[in-house]
């Protein structure tokens, strides 16, 4: 058996586990530490260490870790090995690739955008198993994105393709804190959406609140999650124009505020009645429940066939 040590970082949680090469994460071996919008450079890098130093003590004995592979929230540069979570201001062009390669004793290292990661994990073991133009999505703290292409990932030059979180959709004049007027981001995610409601008299303050005054009948949560489905629908219907997509995939937590989201999504995508390349596409919820994002961070390391060189 060999082992790709698989780490993810992201605005809420840095995690790290050991991913077999069948695409399971080995039970026993899964870590989490805190991150947070809040927290210092020095903190951060902290609980990077301390998931990693948590999972080393999990390998078995004989047991080869042939590489490892880092997923972050972006955006990232690939080249380079920095990352700069934009809901995670202490990291600004922060080296990961180099910290955790150092803590490894420089074992071989890759770093992706987190949305490519969930991308990778759906097309190898999740919803997208036998399509080859795909798109993963995260609809959590942020809204991110991956793409596969005839069967390859799409990094692009920094290793940001695929970031739909901050593509602009029609309709909604709601600044960004990226700098734009419109991002799906900053409709559609679970604290955006939250905050929208609270802005217009709900009283909760959770997504997981706001998914249970929907289902109890409460208007103005109808009414926010109605507008986050739209916006990642017109958003997805946009991704499929410009690239022909044949499924996409969605996970994340605020993505199970309720099953209707899929159908509102859905609903707006078959508004392009003229374009069957667009309506064709299917959205679907990710398969992988939370493992995801290690599942991809690891086929970074046990799929290279898939994987576009940095920079390219």
């Amino acid at each position: 058996m060999t082992l790709a040590l698989a780490l993810d970082f992201g605005g809420t949680k840095v995690e790290a586990g050991l991913v077999d090469e069948t695409g399971a994460v080995v039970a026993g071996t899964r870590f989490r530490r805190p991150t947070g919008g809040r927290s210092s450079s020095a903190q951060l890098a902290e609980s990077v260490d301390a998931v990693l130093a948590s999972v080393l003590q999990t390998v078995p004995t004989g047991v080869q870790i042939i590489g490892a592979g880092i997923g972050s929230a972006g955006p990232v540069n690939i080249v380079r090995g920095l990352v700069s979570p934009l809901n995670v201001p202490a990291w600004r062009d922060y080296p990961l690739l180099d910290q955790v390669q150092s803590r490894l004793g420089g074992l071989p290292t890759r770093l992706r955008m987190d949305g490519l990661c969930i991308t990778l994990a759906e097309h190898w073991v999740g919803a997208a198993q036998g399509y080859d133009n795909v798109m993963g999505m995260i609809v959590s703290t942020g809204v991110g994105g991956g793409l596969i292409l005839h069967g390859m990932t799409v990094a692009g030059s920094t290793g940001n393709a695929g970031h739909i979180g901050h593509v602009e959709v029609g309709g909604f004049d709601v600044a960004c804190v990226c700098g734009g007027i419109g991002c799906v981001e900053a409709i559609a995610s679970g604290p955006r959406s939250v905050e929208w409601a609270r802005e217009h008299g709900w009283s909760g303050s959770t997504g997981e609140e706001l998914a249970a005054a929907y289902a109890s009948g409460e208007p103005v949560a109808i009414a926010a999650v109605e507008r986050a489905g739209r916006a990642l629908g017109q958003a997805i219907a946009s991704a499929t124009s410009l690239n022909d997509l044949d499924i996409v995939a969605i996970g994340g937590g605020f993505s199970h505020v309720t099953p209707d989201l899929f159908d509102i999504i859905r609903r707006t995508i078959a508004e392009r009645t003229a374009f069957g390349f667009v309506t064709k596409v299917r959205v679907v919820q990710s398969a992988l429940s939370g493992d995801g994002p290690l599942i991809g961070a690891g086929a970074l390391v046990h799929r290279p066939e898939l994987i576009e060189p940095a920079g390219i």
